[in-house]
C-alpha cells in the first residue's frame, strides 16, 4: 500500500524549486526586452530597488523591528 510513498514525498520539493524557477525564468525574458534601452533599464533597476525597499520598511514595521 506504502510502496513508493516516499519516493513520492520527495519529488514535491523537487517540483516546487522547479515552478519557483519557471516563474523567475519567464519573468525575466518578459523583462529582457527593456533592459535593452539605458532609460528603461534604469527605470526598471531603480523600480526593483524601490520595491524592495518598500516591502522590507512594511514588514519591519509590521514585525516591530525599528523605532520608527
Amino acid at each position: 500500500m506504502f510502496d513508493g510513498f516516499w519516493e513520492n514525498v520527495l519529488r514535491y520539493p523537487r517540483y516546487m524549486i522547479t515552478i519557483i524557477f519557471g516563474i523567475f525564468y519567464s519573468f525575466f525574458l518578459w523583462l529582457k526586452p527593456l533592459l535593452s534601452r539605458p532609460v528603461t533599464a534604469i527605470a526598471l533597476i531603480l523600480m526593483l530597488v524601490a520595491g524592495f525597499l518598500f516591502i522590507t520598511f512594511t514588514l519591519r514595521a509590521m514585525l516591530g523591528l525599528s523605532s520608527v
